[in-house]
């Protein structure tokens, strides 16, 4: 008996490390696209890692660590000449390392979901929030020991003015994306044994409205803002993204929020001028602010719908 069961646990082994290796795999190549897709102003990098530290067990973290760091360490290697040894070694460690300190207390404190199953919304915008604060002092310290190196050859970079960016950045980048992921995974819960097919995402008056009114009006605005020559309009333009957002958040609660946030944050950066363009950043600000308002009040009344459902029926 008892050879019978060592005999079970050396099997398992290399099925278990098989399964750490593939995540890794798997997670570094979907980074990679992320990071490639990304804009400064909307690091989707960041939605990437908190959606997987929020599902995948924490027994496999060290593999999206891994999966995170290999890319890291060798883009490090080929640049150190040029930015120095300090940079390289802080350029080699992966992000999604330092959130895990943070993260692993916040799901032992508050699971994902609550005893009734809804989204703990609270939870989520708060671990984006301190993802996105060390994101931002990671990437800053980065920056400063590249500056450091070559004393004198960037004057005009100011390292607060890029900390507040990068957080800007890195809090919407997770507005961006984990939303959309935790959405689509609790979407795929409620379909139980029925199978995913092209008819039921055509029949979703989610999808619907994204494909016929969403999209259009983001692109006029984008497009609007893209090819005024007069700041006021562009302005205006860019802070109208937010109607569509507010539009499938009032028909569609959080999920149409998480949605229409994806697409009018992809639209805001491509009329974006640069980093730090000014404009840019006050239009992002008052989008951070209404994604996170509108995700906290879809979220809750979902909560309310489902306490009340019973008592209608």
């Amino acid at each position: 008996m008892k050879g019978s069961t060592e005999g079970e646990i050396v099997r398992a082994e290399p099925w278990v490390w098989g399964q750490h290796v593939a995540i890794a795999a798997a997670y570094g190549v979907i980074y990679q696209l992320a990071l490639h897709v990304s804009f400064p102003q909307f690091l989707l990098t960041t939605g990437l890692r908190l959606a997987c530290l929020l599902l995948l067990p924490v027994r496999y973290w060290p593999a999206i660590a891994l999966g995170e760091g290999l890319p890291l360490v060798e883009n490090a290697i080929l640049c150190a000449g040029k930015f120095g040894i300090p940079w390289a070694i802080l350029a080699s460690v992966p992000t999604v390392a330092l959130w895990m300190p943070l993260l692993k207390p916040l799901r032992q404190r508050w699971p994902l979901h609550d005893p009734d199953g809804h989204l703990r919304m609270p939870m989520i915008l708060a671990a984006t929030l301190g993802a996105a604060v060390i994101t931002a002092a990671i990437t800053t310290v980065t920056l400063i020991a590249a500056l450091l190196h070559t004393p004198g050859k960037w004057p005009d970079l100011s390292p607060v003015d890029f900390f507040f960016a990068y957080l800007l950045g890195a809090y919407l980048g997770a507005l961006t994306l984990t939303p959309v992921i935790l959405a689509l995974h609790e979407r795929f819960r409620a379909l139980h044994d029925a199978r995913l097919s092209i008819a039921v995402i055509w029949h979703s008056a989610l999808f619907r409205d994204v494909l016929w009114w969403v999209l259009p009006a983001l692109a006029a605005m984008a497009w609007l803002a893209i090819t005024t020559q007069d700041d006021v309009v562009r302005q205006a333009a860019r802070l109208a993204l937010l109607w569509p957002v507010l539009g499938l958040a009032w028909r569609h609660g959080w999920h149409g929020t998480a949605v229409g946030g994806m697409a009018a944050s992809l639209a805001l950066a491509i009329t974006a001028k640069g980093l730090l363009d000014p404009a840019t950043l006050q239009v992002q600000v008052v989008l951070a602010f209404a994604l996170s308002g509108t995700l906290m009040m879809g979220a809750r009344a979902q909560t309310l719908r489902a306490a009340m459902g019973p008592e209608r029926s």
